[in-house]
């Protein structure tokens, strides 16, 4: 019976979503005429659609930081991917817009076709072209003074239950190029709630816990140390990682 109310529940949430995406997509669709004059707009408009449909769905979000954090400026947002509930995570945690780097695969998706055909970046990791573009648009939005956030593990992983696997070197090679502090992100328990997609164990309502951590600058490092820059990193929100889910 529960693992039938856990399946229903995964549907009401993605039913959720989709039907704030549904009410909102116009709204949406003529910000993206324009996406680089209605970036902040449509950015808005997704965090509160995320948010929104995850609270109709029982779904919420507690965060903790370790220090007050100046939104002003740009970051590179790190986080452990264990669930499509990190997305919705991560926008709450930002009070300033955000893009993120993400799969090609996400083109495909009718909600998130929109936002990655217009604010965020989508990776084709298959193709050393689109993957190079897709970090030379990174580049430049960092120049702009926006900041992005990249979960690092590259994907969610079949393992469960699950931890943080090595990162991807990607996040730290833009941080160091421009010179842009990277802030590390334990999402801890998103996966007790929604594992994946829930397609194999559904999902409940639930609070997910996040713990953000002080930004890290990256004045002192360079392409010859950008390992020591990704291994603190890692490091860092595996200990915490283990520590809350007691591994």
């Amino acid at each position: 019976m529960i693992k039938i109310l856990k399946k229903l529940h995964r549907y009401f949430y993605f039913a959720s979503v989709f039907i704030v995406f549904c009410c909102l997509f116009p709204i949406i669709w003529l910000y993206a005429r324009n996406a680089s004059k209605n970036y902040n707009q449509i950015a808005y408009l997704r965090r509160w659609m995320s948010l929104i449909g995850s609270y109709g769905a029982g779904i919420f979000y507690r965060v903790k930081f370790e220090e007050k954090i100046d939104w002003s400026k740009p970051y590179i947002l790190c986080a452990n991917h264990t669930s499509v509930l990190d997305i919705t995570a991560m926008t709450f945690i930002s009070q300033k817009a955000i893009s993120f780097i993400g799969k090609a695969e996400l083109l495909k998706n009718p909600v998130t076709r929109i936002f990655f055909k217009t604010i965020d970046i989508p990776v084709d990791r298959k193709s050393r072209m689109a993957s190079f573009r897709s970090f030379k648009k990174a580049n430049e939005m960092l120049k702009e003074g926006k900041s992005l956030a990249i979960f690092p593990e590259g994907k969610i992983d079949e393992q469960y239950p699950p931890t943080i696997h090595p990162f991807k070197s990607g996040a730290f090679r833009l941080a160091i190029e421009n010179n842009i502090p990277i802030i590390p992100i334990v999402i801890e328990n998103a996966w007790e709630i929604l594992w994946d997609d829930g397609h194999k164990l559904g999902s409940h309502p639930g609070i997910v816990k996040v713990q953000v951590f002080a930004p890290i600058n990256t004045d002192n490092y360079d392409e010859q140390n950008a390992a020591d820059l990704e291994n603190y990193v890692y490091n860092k929100m595996l200990s915490h990682w283990k520590l809350q889910n007691k591994l």
